[in-house]
């Protein structure tokens, strides 16, 4: 994403750490991409926000805290998802014999990555239409994992 082209639309939610949580995400971002007209990615972004939400339960929340999932609609169409946890470390594909989300993410979005933040980290993934879409470029320049 070009860092010059402002967010049009931002939504946010903040959650408990609870996994009925993971289903209230994936309904807000099902309701804000119907009311934002992108339902052309409505289910992949949807299990994205599914597997970062729970991700963020079961690795990156402490007890007594949330996560908070944020939205943003671009100017040039992106859509962006961003998990913020405060937990310790970064998320990353790892090859384990379990926790394949982050595969999965990198699978369906365009990019994605993780950023640290103090305290925690945030997960985010995006969503492009047109140039830079997914099918447009090669599926490895799609995952990028945390350095």
């Amino acid at each position: 994403m070009n860092p010059t082209i402002q967010a049009a639309l931002v939504r946010e939610r903040l959650y408990l750490r609870s996994p009925r949580t993971v289903a209230a995400a994936r309904q807000f971002t099902r309701d804000t991409l119907q009311a934002w007209g992108a339902i052309d990615v409505l289910d992949e972004m949807s299990l994205c926000v599914s597997e970062l939400a729970t991700n963020a339960l079961r690795y990156g929340v402490p007890s007594g805290r949330g996560y908070l999932l944020r939205l943003f609609g671009f100017e040039d169409a992106t859509l962006r998802v961003e998990v913020h946890d405060s937990g310790p470390g970064l998320s990353r594909i790892d090859g384990g014999p379990h926790g394949h989300g982050l595969t999965l993410v990198a699978a369906l979005a365009d990019d994605w990555g993780v950023l640290a933040r103090t305290p925690g980290k945030v997960v985010w993934c995006e969503f492009r239409k047109g140039e830079g879409a997914r099918g447009e470029r090669p599926p490895c320049a799609r995952s990028r994992q945390a350095v």
